[in-house]
């Protein structure tokens, strides 16, 4: 990695501001239903903790927009956060103002301090381009940023679900603490690792994975790939506006009319430059969308009135095969509605030919968002080499962008 991480510098007798992604899911009662996101971050901040630097964390929950609402309070993860570091940690009521300065003075080696959720400013989600574009904007921004700034010696970048976002914590906040230590956390340093590496350093034959319900969200991870891999594989509701290109039947699925000849192209495309695409040749389809709808394996197009929700059991032994003899496997997006047990069987076989490919030595990276909770809803988060931490920041690194944030970070 070309960045410096926060093992390259000294952190002894320092204030640590890390951006951390405590975007954790809540129940209604307030309480963490899965906290991983805290878990990944616990790597950058004992490794401050243990060589004398004291923490403090920064990080936005849900979508308050600008406004302070106790059901999006990072409460509950200073809680969580205290029983796995060992120790109270300090948590404020806000992120900026005198108490939040006062009290991050006063930290000594060893302690840990957690900012209330930065959304409830509105200026932490002020675009960049439209800061440009309004001085007040942009003044208003900078000034946030500076009182978030002024708390610390040291910044860590170490979210990753909102790198390819411009908020004020990830993009001005470094650039307002230029000459001093700006570097990447551990997350952050394994997902470009794993996920940026794998992308454009992957060993053939590499296999691809687009699920999910629209083309239009993966025209450009295809576009970047198809260069880069050996197959594409399309499931999901994005495969019925590819298998509508080609003519065949699709009933009542889920199909963007708009894209379908970019989808025909990208096929033409794909056989001129000795990519494969491989689509599903059946379909579990349903009368309805819903949980309880009637069912029927459609070998030969889907009729009217019904719709496909997964890829057919033929498709599916087709897709493990192809992905069992990959060395390398990105996959981003489900094979089918895998919520509901009567359409999940194709993310199921999908998800277990990953885990027998990653045991014969491939290395298998899922990209975030529903292919994340599938793999976890499974139990099999921990048989495949890398599960990203960011949805929409792993469809755009997938997709070949980079990020003015890591841009930012210190060179080694």
């Amino acid at each position: 990695m070309a960045k410096k991480t926060i093992a390259d510098i000294d952190v002894k007798g320092k204030k640590v501001l890390i951006r951390a992604d405590f975007n954790v899911p809540l129940n209604p009662e307030g309480q963490i239903t899965d906290d991983a996101r805290i878990a990944k971050a616990m790597p950058t901040i004992e490794h401050i903790l243990g060589n004398g630097g004291s923490v403090i964390l920064m990080s936005h929950l849900g979508r308050p927009k600008g406004e302070k609402k106790p059901e999006f309070s990072l409460a509950p993860v200073a809680a969580r956060l205290s029983e796995l570091v060992g120790k109270d940690v300090v948590f404020v009521d806000d992120c900026i103002g005198e108490d939040v300065s006062e009290k991050a003075a006063a930290l000594k080696s060893g302690d840990v301090m957690l900012l209330e959720n930065l959304r409830f400013h509105k200026e932490e989600i002020i675009k960049d381009k439209d800061a440009k574009e309004d001085p007040a904007l942009r003044e208003a921004k900078d000034a946030f940023a500076k009182q978030i700034a002024s708390l610390a010696d040291i910044y860590v970048c170490d979210a990753f679900g909102t790198a390819h976002r411009d908020n004020a914590s990830m993009l001005t906040v470094p650039q307002v603490m230029e000459g001093m230590p700006r570097v990447a956390g551990f997350l952050i340093e394994k997902e470009i690792k794993f996920l940026g590496k794998t992308i454009n350093e992957g060993e053939k034959p590499f296999v691809a994975i687009l699920g999910g319900a629209k083309v239009s969200d993966k025209l450009k991870v295809i576009d970047n790939l198809m260069s880069k891999v050996d197959t594409i594989i399309i499931g999901g509701g994005m495969a019925y506006t590819f298998n509508k290109a080609l003519g065949k039947k699709i009933g009542d699925s889920l199909c963007e009319d708009d894209f379908v000849e970019t989808a025909g192209e990208l096929l033409e495309r794909s056989k001129d430059g000795g990519c494969e695409i491989l689509l599903p040749v059946d379909s579990v389809a349903g009368d309805k969308f819903a949980q309880d709808a009637k069912t029927m394996t459609t070998p030969n197009g889907i009729p009217d009135g019904w719709l496909g929700l997964d890829i057919g059991p033929e498709s599916a032994k087709i897709f493990a095969e192809k992905i069992k003899s990959a060395k390398t496997v990105v996959w981003n997006g489900p094979m089918g509605v895998f919520e509901w047990d009567n359409f999940a069987n194709g993310t199921t076989v999908v998800a277990n030919a990953l885990v027998e490919a990653t045991a014969n030595g491939a290395r298998t990276v899922i990209g975030g968002g529903d292919s994340a909770s599938a793999i976890k809803t499974l139990g099999l988060e921990d048989k495949v080499s890398h599960v990203s931490t960011g949805g929409g920041a792993s469809l755009e690194m997938m997709e070949g962008k980079t990020f003015a944030c890591l841009e930012l970070l210190d060179e080694k």
